[in-house]
């Protein structure tokens, strides 16, 4: 059965998803339970950047070593806050990123909670992929923690592309829209190029001064 969206026709049945999956990726999918053992994450070749690190810190000029920075409409939303997506990461046939959030404001932000992550098709309108905030075998989440950051200062997160056992649809998604919370600025990553496109549901881990493990 397909479903035209604004004129593409997207194939959602899990076995012919996940054949156009082994077309554009080379592989027979990648999308695994969370928690299949826990081997370090190692970098995908599609992206050799690594993130940012994470620094509590006051601010100290620019990172020498710049992020990939997604489609935005201004260099620092009015909240204060910018988070940008990370090299894909890759174990076991599983995908993940890491969400970085930054104080690009003049004043302390005081951040609590998940990231605001939301799938978006072709023409920008909001997908149905849901995000659970939960770990994954990138890490596991440790819950919310009240953390103030002085300007310059980031946290992190890790999100992860996971399958369920009730699965089966997979959704192409052209984008995520990335905040640092609901009610904060938002910014548009593009995934062209990407067999990350492909979704079943998302996993996210709260923002931290330090990466899950």
């Amino acid at each position: 059965m397909g479903e035209r969206v604004r004129g593409r026709t997207r194939t959602r049945r899990a076995a012919s998803a996940a054949v156009l999956l082994t077309v554009l990726t080379g592989c027979s999918g990648f999308l695994v339970p969370a928690g299949e053992g826990e081997p370090d994450p190692t970098p995908s070749a599609r992206a050799p950047r690594p993130p940012a690190p994470s620094a509590d810190v006051p601010a100290q000029g620019p990172d020498p070593s710049p992020t990939p920075t997604p489609t935005s409409t201004g260099d620092c939303p009015a909240s204060g806050a910018v988070v940008t997506m990370g090299e894909i990461l890759t174990v076991m046939m599983s995908r993940a990123a890491v969400l970085t959030l930054t104080n690009c404001g003049s004043k302390p932000y005081r951040v609590e909670g998940y990231p605001s992550v939301q799938a978006l098709g072709e023409d920008g309108e909001r997908l149905p992929v849901k995000v659970n905030p939960a770990g994954s075998q990138f890490g596991r989440d440790q819950g919310p923690e009240a953390l103030t950051l002085k300007p310059g200062g980031t946290v992190k997160s890790m999100l992860a592309w996971v399958s369920t056992q009730e699965g089966g649809e997979l959704v192409m998604a052209d984008a995520l829209e990335l905040a640092a919370a609901p009610d904060a600025g938002a910014r548009v990553q593009p995934l062209e190029g990407h067999d990350i496109r492909y979704m079943d549901e998302l996993n996210i881990t709260a923002w931290r001064a330090e990466l899950p493990e």
